[in-house]
């Protein structure tokens, strides 16, 4: 199966690179897509050696040819799995948002590739209505969702809003077969 890796700006991006790995262990062409904010806190580097693949980071990263990397990707994708995905994240998703090579990827992507979610961000803020609105708006598009667990969240709050443990996002995404 054909994943695009989309990983945005929460700490849980570290679990990012494992999810990475064992996608591509377990036979799936894994193509990563770091925002800028993920990039605060994990690198490209990881990603590239450990999936084989170069991992866009700019929505202007074109390889040679014509045809612009966020539309190659688009096209040839049959899943796009966003872990970690802020809430930033899934309001831009929600609105159409298309200001960088996610948001393009995720508007460009064929109709018949399908979308996963793992959310990871503060309790407060998966519960904001605000989220929760983004979060049934991309569910009304046939956007399935793994997560948020419960647990110690990085900002020191105990509750809702951990990354789903790599296993269980490993078993939402299945075997490379479908």
């Amino acid at each position: 199966m054909n994943i695009v890796l989309g990983v945005t700006g929460s700490i849980a991006a570290h679990k990012a690179i494992d999810l990475a790995s064992q996608l591509t262990q377990a036979g799936h062409r894994v193509n990563a897509v770091l925002t800028a904010d993920a990039q605060r806190f994990v690198t490209a580097l990881p990603f590239k050696t450990l999936t084989r693949q170069p991992v866009v980071t700019d929505l202007y990263d074109e390889e040679e040819g014509w045809k612009p990397t966020h539309i190659r990707l688009a096209d040839e994708a049959d899943l796009l799995l966003i872990a970690p995905a802020t809430a930033q994240c899934l309001a831009k998703l929600a609105h159409g948002m298309a200001d960088d090579a996610l948001g393009c990827i995720a508007l460009a992507l064929r109709p018949e590739a399908r979308v996963l979610i793992a959310p990871a961000m503060n309790g407060r803020m998966w519960r904001h209505p605000a989220t929760q609105a983004n979060v049934a708006l991309l569910a009304s598009r046939g956007v399935r969702w793994v997560g948020p667990s419960e647990g110690l969240l990085s900002c020191g709050y105990e509750g809702i809003g951990r990354l789903a443990p790599v296993d269980e996002i490993l078993r939402a995404v299945g075997s490379p077969a479908g």
